[in-house]
């Protein structure tokens, strides 16, 4: 009997050692679970030495959670209650955190993102507290798990006194070691999802203490135009020019076309019924500091930092042709050195957010009727001709909506929520259809003045935005079609085009066009378009007038890692018609899309049938997304 008892205790504790370290080693098990329940297929096709690097992870999260909740499991000491404090936070940020961001962009944090998301913290932090209920939804099932794993191991682990100090003394540093321990973030991100979150951690800091070269994370700074001799206006009438910027409007959120029927941008629908919509209009990225430059210079997305620089803008050729020049934003100027890339303007009337409200939100501005308010009396002061600029942001995320104001569109929710993918649509739609009204009565305003008969309207938005479609929510992160194809209308009263542009125009109206036809056109409709003095910086112009006849056939760059904006995962691709040939971070191939019989892009043709676009790709960008960067 005592040895049957004696045979039964020594079960009971391999059994035991069996369970402790089962314990100590789930979260690193759990760590896995949850990433081949999200990318399988993406870890699946990992080659030899991304399978090393996503072991090496994997071990490294064994070390850390498994030797913090062992120490946490002694019965006494102060280094007790640390590694549980530890153990506690870190899983729960590490796994609710990385389980949030992969919700919203298909991807995981990483070290990366977290220096590029140190130069607009406060940006960040508007972000999670706009969707604390998604954040917070994501964050509670870890919390409550690493809870409910701590008081398991101190039930079942019982570390030995000497072993238990020297984990008390370790745990801490190998929690701090795995902030600073190199892992394969970029391109495939090789490494689990708790550990890419830790060693973002660690980019953040020595971002915050100054030991960070962070020279590819752009920002606009100063602008300094080329000189542009005097231009001779040979204008077939006189007219004046308004370009209405949107933020993050998608084409299929706008009434493009006249119909009675639509209310998604129903005022200016019903205001302007024999406008000329532009159908295929295609930004050349999904980030409005490139976008800028690009309608502004007409230049491509992929020129050097200099040239975005220094190109001259229609403000530019507007005012050496005798124009008077305005732009009135309600972006806050302190987003990303804005306020640098529109300091040497030299327009006679500017206006930002904060002009407007100085306490006004960092990512979706002041409230636009403040700018409605501003627009109206401020342009009529302007001498004619003039060129106006009026670029709008309350649709950013999260997507300004006045309580008191029309919402349509429902059921909505502020929640970004996978199952509520459709209601936070809405809830975007609604600050479109608030934000519509307030351009609606900037162009009422004009039109009811004697110079509104003068005036020629474009519209447009800098990009559009993604609920998923690919994976990603919001913009910058890819140049599917969620994220570039826009709205874009021309509205020009009569006799302000000659019957040869009112043509040309009518001819466009299906036709594929793109951001870089919009700065010709508004040059031609200055009427210095055929200036000598413009050809220097026409060959760098890749679009042609939408005033003219001919369309743009060339190859046209797109990305979002530019000279004026840097991305947090890179992303960028051709376009030439129909036929788009584009890569983001992860990708380890490029894919190729004809967006005329497949608009969703949901059928990968293979690089090679997109023919030319995919040398030109490798030549352009040097290489697939990610592949650029020095790997690690």
């Amino acid at each position: 009997t005592r040895g049957l008892k004696a045979l039964t205790l020594r079960r009971l504790s391999r059994a035991r050692r069996v369970g402790v370290t089962i314990l100590l080693i789930l979260p690193a098990l759990l760590a896995v679970a949850t990433d081949l329940a999200r990318r399988g297929h993406r870890l699946l096709a990992f080659d030899g030495v991304h399978r090393a690097t996503y072991l090496a992870a994997f071990l490294e999260s064994g070390l850390v959670w498994g030797s913090l909740l062992y120490a946490a499991s002694r019965r006494v000491g102060r280094a007790r209650g640390l590694a549980a404090c530890l153990f506690i936070v870190f899983t729960t940020l590490a796994f609710g955190g990385q389980q949030y961001f992969f919700q919203q962009y298909n991807a995981y944090l990483n070290v990366d993102v977290s220096q590029f998301a140190s130069n607009f913290m406060d940006s960040v932090v508007n972000q999670f507290l706009s969707d604390i209920k998604t954040y917070a939804v994501a964050e509670l099932p870890p919390l409550f798990a690493s809870v409910a794993l701590l008081w398991v191991a101190r039930r079942l682990v019982r570390p030995r006194q000497l072993r238990a100090r020297l984990a008390g003394r370790l745990a801490p540093l190998a929690l701090i070691a795995a902030f600073f321990m190199p892992t394969q973030h970029r391109h495939l991100q090789a490494a689990t999802p708790d550990v890419l979150y830790l060693h973002a951690v660690g980019g953040l800091i020595r971002t915050q203490l100054g030991f960070t070269e962070q020279s590819h994370q752009l920002r606009p700074t100063t602008r300094s135009s080329l000189p542009v001799e005097p231009l001779d206006r040979q204008p077939s009438r006189s007219r004046n020019v308004l370009f209405i910027i949107l933020e993050s409007v998608r084409a299929d959120s706008a009434c493009v076309t006249y119909d009675p029927e639509c209310n998604r941008t129903g005022t200016t629908n019903r205001l302007l019924p024999d406008r000329y919509p532009l159908t295929e209009m295609r930004a050349l990225d999904s980030s409005t500091a490139i976008s800028l430059a690009v309608l502004w210079a007409g230049v491509g997305p992929h020129e050097s930092r200099e040239v975005l620089h220094t190109w001259p803008l229609i403000f530019d050729y507007a005012r050496v042709a005798g124009y008077d020049t305005a732009f009135w934003t309600s972006q806050n100027m302190m987003f990303g050195n804005s306020r640098l890339w529109a300091k040497n303007l030299g327009v006679s009337k500017f206006c930002s957010a904060t002009d407007l409200d100085p306490t006004s939100d960092l990512d979706m501005g002041a409230p636009e009727g403040l700018l409605a308010t501003r627009v109206s009396a401020q342009i009529q002061q302007l001498s004619e001709p003039f060129l106006a600029v009026v670029q709008l942001s309350n649709v950013h995320y999260p997507y300004l909506i006045d309580p008191r104001g029309p919402q349509p569109f429902q059921p909505a929710t502020t929640s970004k929520a996978p199952d509520e993918n459709g209601s936070f649509k809405n809830h975007y739609q609604n600050s479109i259809y608030q934000q519509d009204l307030h351009v609606a009565s900037i162009i009422r305003d004009l039109r009811l003045s004697e110079r509104g008969a003068r005036t020629v309207i474009l519209y447009t938005s800098d990009h559009a935005e993604a609920f998923r479609e690919h994976g990603q929510m919001g913009h910058t992160f890819s140049v599917h079609e969620e994220e570039i194809r826009v709205p874009a209308w021309i509205d020009a009263p009569p006799d302000t085009l000659s019957e040869s542009e009112a043509r040309a125009l009518t001819s466009k109206r299906d036709a594929f066009t793109f951001h870089v036809d919009i700065a010709p056109t508004i040059i031609d409709l200055l009427g210095v378009w055929d200036a000598p003095a413009l050809n220097r910086f026409k060959t760098k112009m890749l679009g042609n007038s939408l005033l003219r006849p001919g369309l743009t056939e060339r190859a046209l760059p797109m990305t979002n890692c530019a000279g004026v904006w840097s991305c947090a995962f890179e992303n960028w691709g051709l376009m030439q018609k129909s036929k788009k040939l584009i890569a983001r971070e992860w990708d380890t191939a490029y894919k190729c899309f004809d967006v005329a019989t497949d608009p969703n892009e949901q059928s990968d043709l293979g690089p090679e049938a997109c023919g030319p676009l995919l040398g030109l790709a490798q030549s352009t960008f040097q290489g697939l997304p990610g592949q650029t960067k020095k790997k690690q």
